[in-house]
């Protein structure tokens, strides 16, 4: 069981705190960056300025309906990256649109996740999510 270095990518400040706060208050306490979009995302992957000391993520959470570019379009250029494409990708969205599901699953995300309503629900969510991530699932060393 591990603190996980996580990338929140997710334009909605309200659902960027939640998820933040349930990260972090979560057992493990793990590390939260957030940014607010997917050329945001590419540039703290890619530790272009204004992020260049960014670590490494070991999951994002990836919103799908951002501005400037949107979850589909980053979600894309993270899994066909030879140097991104195997840190796990979780789409936590509102939407729960079966286009939206058979696109992302075909871009390769590891899961996709509607993000619930309530507030407690939706920490359970993200808190199930860390959980996996943290203490089932194997991980791919960082760099």
């Amino acid at each position: 069981m591990r603190s996980l270095e996580i990338l929140v990518v997710d334009d909605d400040d309200a659902d960027a705190l939640m998820i933040s706060e349930a990260l972090q208050n979560a057992k493990r306490g793990a590390t939260v960056n957030r940014v607010a979009d997917g050329r945001e995302a590419l540039d703290y992957l890619f530790r272009t300025p204004p992020y260049e000391a960014a670590q490494r993520p070991d999951l994002i959470l990836l919103d799908l309906n951002m501005p400037r570019m949107d979850g589909r379009e980053t979600l894309a250029a993270i899994k066909s990256d030879d140097r991104l494409k195997a840190i796990p990708v979780v789409i936590l969205t509102t939407s729960g649109a079966a286009p939206d599901i058979v696109s992302s699953y075909q871009h390769r995300a590891n899961a996709y996740v509607t993000k619930p309503f309530g507030l407690d629900e939706f920490e359970a969510t993200v808190r199930t999510i860390d959980r996996f991530y943290g203490e089932v699932a194997r991980l791919p060393p960082g760099d």
